[in-house]
């Protein structure tokens, strides 16, 4: 499929080609595609439909970074039809993917600012895609201060453990990863993201942006928290991602109230959300 067959059908995927699959956890695997910059070029925070023929498509987050180039990332949850046949497939096969959808992060607000990125199970994923962009050579001296706070139910559901040893050992970020519940050979922290957020992390909040994304149950505390630390609404900033279909404002699943998750999102910040009903 060709750039201009594409600009003409919004419908059509891009087939892209599987490079690589990376298994994360039992139920999780990081598929990555070989992408040509004139098919599909993106932002991070944006979305995808991705396509098995004769099955259906999901939207997925994009978890790669722009920056990365010749690839995309999508970090799949076997937990439909679509995505049990994602799972199925083998390096070497196409995967349709049509898109990018969606709004991303507000990139040029984060300039020169201090981040708070906190995120909880396969949540990280879309995180992933601006944590990289931001810890990208060419693009870190934008930014300033970098935390990262994780938290997985068990050492087992954490995902990314690959790229979690070289964040460790970069010297110009601190990880903080922890667990629900350990096992033992877990050597780390144990608690709940936002328990942990309180107890371990102590900054002037006035100065930072924080982007966070998990369970909706961790989303709830953890915001709780940051108001509690002094966090402004509009520096908030979250993904929902929650009931999206056709991409486009089309189907109407998305909607929370006059929004539309698709377009008018996946990124809102807080201060927007708190205007809206309490459907997300």
């Amino acid at each position: 499929m060709n750039a201009a067959a594409q600009a003409r059908n919004v419908y059509l995927p891009a087939l892209l080609s599987i490079k690589e699959i990376i298994s994360e956890t039992q139920d999780i695997k990081t598929f990555r595609l070989g992408i040509k910059e004139r098919v599909f070029s993106y932002e991070p925070g944006q979305f995808a439909e991705v396509f098995v023929p004769g099955v259906g498509e999901a939207p997925i987050s994009i978890t790669s970074s722009p920056t990365q180039e010749g690839i995309i990332e999508f970090s799949i949850k076997r937990a439909g039809t679509v995505t049990e046949a994602i799972h199925r497939l083998n390096t070497g096969d196409l995967l349709g993917v049509r898109g990018p959808y969606g709004r991303g992060f507000p990139i040029e607000e984060m300039h020169g600012k201090p981040l708070l990125f906190i995120a909880g199970g396969i949540g990280l994923a879309p995180l992933r895609s601006l944590i990289n962009y931001v810890l990208d050579e060419k693009k870190r001296g934008e930014f300033a201060e970098v935390i990262i706070l994780y938290g997985a139910r068990t050492p087992k559901d954490l995902v990314f453990r690959w790229e979690l040893e070289k964040w460790k050992q970069r010297g110009d970020i601190r990880l903080i990863i922890t667990v629900d519940r350990a096992d033992m050979d877990w050597p780390g922290r144990v608690g709940l993201v936002p328990v942990v957020l309180r107890e371990d992390v102590e900054l002037k909040a006035a100065n930072w942006k924080t982007i966070t994304c998990g369970p909706p149950i961790m989303i709830k505390f953890t915001i709780k928290a940051l108001r509690e630390m002094g966090f402004a609404p509009r520096d908030i900033i979250t993904t929902l991602e929650m009931r999206m279909k056709c991409g486009l404002g089309k189907c109407g699943r998305c909607n929370i109230g006059p929004h539309y998750v698709c377009t008018d999102g996946p990124v809102f910040t807080f201060e927007q959300l708190r205007t809206m009903p309490e459907e997300y």
